[in-house]
């Protein structure tokens, strides 16, 4: 590998983007995908599913031999609120291999016991919260002053996932709040609330199940365009 490209894909790395090294096996010559870069035809198609499967494979292109090493940042999930929503989530992700951070300011919610699997931060998200698109944002702590900066900074940073618990009504209030924040419709429609899959899920550990599941399903189905780019 050319040491151009070579300090570029550590350099991606190195900022959690997401790339594919597309090698000629038959010459040797290697390309540089960056995830959202736009690539036509069936060589695009294959680096689509690269990206979504996070699996480097060998595939044959039009008579041509190709290697695509992928280069994928982990997935991480960021919940707001150390409820016992969060507790139960913590323990299921790091089973399906999602690191895990909790954030809440208030310090009686916050005690360790029960979030070994997770980092647990005492702080306003305000303050601690750093999120990017492979980041699933969980607003759990039902709190306006703690949740709405989080679901903001979610959807302007492109993550992934940004759910919210709360009832239909409370999250029609919250819509109003982020709406006088300058948010539109397309950003709120991306908010998944009431929070989880449909499963009729009703204590917090069937709930975090269907958190958790949502999200898996958001990173397999994600889109690969970068925020703001045409359709």
């Amino acid at each position: 590998m050319r040491m151009e490209t070579l300090s570029q894909l550590c350099s991606l790395r190195r900022d959690r983007h997401a790339a594919v090294v597309v090698t000629d096996l038959v010459d040797g010559t290697k390309r540089l995908v960056v995830e959202g870069e736009g690539i036509e035809g069936a060589l695009g198609d294959a680096v689509t599913s690269a990206f979504r499967s996070g699996r480097s494979s060998k595939i044959a292109l039009d008579g041509s031999q190709l290697f695509l090493n992928v280069h994928v940042p982990e997935p991480r999930i960021v919940v707001i609120g150390a409820v016992r929503i969060s507790r139960a989530l913590a323990s299921m992700a790091s089973v399906a291999g999602f690191d895990l951070t909790i954030i809440d300011p208030r310090i009686g919610f916050s005690s360790a016991d029960g979030f070994e699997s997770a980092q647990l931060i005492v702080g306003w998200p305000r303050e601690k919260l750093v999120v990017d698109r492979h980041t699933a944002v969980v607003a759990v702590a039902h709190e306006p002053d703690i949740d709405d900066y989080a679901i903001g900074a979610g959807l302007q940073a492109g993550c992934f996932y940004v759910g919210a618990l709360g009832s239909r009504r409370s999250h029609a209030a919250r819509l109003l709040r982020l709406q006088a924040e300058g948010f539109g419709d397309e950003d709120l429609s991306r908010i998944h609330a009431p929070i989880g899959l449909d499963i009729g899920a009703v204590t917090p550990a069937e709930i975090a199940v269907a958190i958790l599941a949502e999200i898996i399903q958001s990173w397999r189905r994600r889109s690969l365009s970068l925020p703001g780019d045409a359709a």
